[in-house]
């Protein structure tokens, strides 16, 4: 398997070199230059190993499912037994369980992972292949990424003990929730480095894709990614909509509560495999550029909102540019020009006949404020007993929205509960007056001494930190 990239001026390359590489030279994202079909993945070694792929754990379906991604570049023994490593840190034996909690609605709990977001199903893996490629290299990286929240602790805790990577991690000052901050700034690992930037998740995004453009500084500091600008992020998503869909036993609409638009590109590159996906609802809060593009056809930028969701609180979905590539039918140059000129003017039209054919039927937008929020999460609460995050919520609320208008009520909706409900404790305590516990090997969390560095907006003061940092 190759990979190009998404503005078509950089040279194709291969699994492991897109693994380090994170964000294409030519400023653009990786994508495979041919999306696999399930059939070719699930003859792996993985599922042979069970009686059949019912039985094969999460971790060989795993394995199975992405082999075609990484290729011969990794053995598929070796790349099983870094899978079942990754996925031993789940709470939870099935790592993504899926819970009906009423007629055809479904949550698939993401959460069951070391740091209580789905973030930890891709980043338990990408800590342990950034190991096992830099070990066999011989090589040392600096991760740079920035955080609207859950990325910054599963990434810190992916890579905390690997022997050949630094990494800073940049997150919105005053704009994430306490327990995320924590999850950064307690670490003692020496190689993890929190950053508090006085400004928004697009200001620190932005941040980062300067200085992997800034090639002299990329190269001096030798750059790698773990934010979903890396494909292997997105890839490791890809499963858990295929064994979803399998634990169902039937075709399904996911709900995705979305930020930065990775999350819901992997189950659209998991329907393109072959998955039996009827449809996705694109969930947002009040920063609702994604809903306002489906409704209008037309991508505009506003200011970012702070909301019960921060980790949705995004106008510039990183993401969004690997479909807007198929959509321009792999065109490099136009897409470039797209983005170059969304920068500039805050805004991006879809031509019409390009969003019938790849987005009408297959994504609807839907938003939810605040207001909407607490009272999905009471309502689940009043429901079941059961406590969800307030991004579960938005996403919960949109299916809601959206069964019997946007599809058939009877068809199953499944949506994504992206975090365990005790890393936003202030949101769930308004809504249910309930406090939610963390985990036993968190319960200390709020008490440990944290460390981190506050900086500027500001890509020269962020420049000579991470110079600072490398080892």
């Amino acid at each position: 398997m190759q990979y190009i990239s998404t503005r078509g001026q950089a040279p194709k390359i291969g699994f492991c070199d897109v693994l380090l590489a994170g964000l294409a030279r030519d400023g653009g994202l990786y994508v495979p230059e041919t999306w696999p079909k399930l059939s070719e993945s699930t003859g792996g070694a993985a599922v042979r190993s069970a009686k059949n792929s019912a039985a094969a754990s999460y971790a060989q379906k795993a394995a199975s499912i992405m082999s075609p991604f990484v290729g011969a570049e990794i053995d598929q023994q070796i790349f099983e037994k870094l899978c079942t490593e990754a996925y031993s840190t789940f709470r939870h034996p099935e790592v993504a369980p899926l819970v009906e909690i009423g007629p055809n609605e479904y949550l698939l709990e993401l959460f069951h992972g070391p740091t209580l977001a789905f973030k930890d199903v891709a980043l338990q893996l990408v800590g342990k292949l950034f190991d096992h490629v830099l070990t066999q290299r011989n090589e040392r990286v600096m991760i740079v990424g920035a955080t609207s929240g859950d990325t910054g602790g599963a990434a810190f805790d992916g890579v905390a003990s690997c022997r050949n990577v630094d990494i800073v991690m940049l997150y919105p000052n005053n704009r994430v929730s306490d327990v995320q901050r924590r999850q950064m700034t307690t670490l003692t690992a020496p190689n993890v480095h929190a950053v508090a930037v006085d400004g928004t998740f697009d200001d620190c995004q932005d941040l980062v894709k300067a200085m992997f453009n800034d090639q002299k500084f990329r190269d001096a500091n030798q750059l790698s990614a773990v934010n979903s600008i890396n494909w292997v992020r997105v890839m490791a998503q890809v499963v858990y909509y295929i064994t979803a869909i399998e634990k169902l036993g039937r075709s399904a609409v996911f709900s995705v509560p979305t930020g930065n638009f990775g999350n819901v590109l992997a189950g659209w590159i998991a329907k393109q495999m072959g998955a039996q996906i009827e449809g996705f609802v694109v969930a947002s809060n009040t920063n609702d550029i994604l809903t306002r593009f489906f409704e209008s056809k037309q991508m505009v930028a506003n200011e970012v909102v702070p909301t019960l969701s921060p980790s949705m609180d995004i106008q510039v979905s990183s993401n969004f540019e690997r479909l807007l590539f198929e959509t321009n039918n792999r065109d490099g140059a136009e897409t470039a020009k797209q983005l170059t000129d969304f920068r500039a003017t805050g805004k991006l039209d879809v031509v019409a006949s390009a969003y019938q054919k790849w987005f009408e039927g297959v994504f609807v937008g839907r938003r939810c404020n605040d207001e909407q929020t607490l009272a999905t999460m009471q309502d689940v609460y009043k429901q079941s007993a059961m406590l969800i995050d307030p991004h579960t919520a938005v996403g919960l609320s949109a299916a809601r929205q959206s069964a019997g208008v946007d599809y058939p009520k009877d068809m199953p909706m499944i949506t994504l509960a992206t975090a365990h409900p005790a890393k936003f404790p202030d949101a769930v305590r308004r809504a249910t007056g309930q406090t939610p516990k963390l985990p036993e090997h968190l319960a200390d969390l709020m008490s440990r001494p944290e460390r981190s560095v506050s900086l500027p907006n500001d890509l020269g003061a962020v420049q000579a930190f991470v110079a600072s940092c490398r080892k």
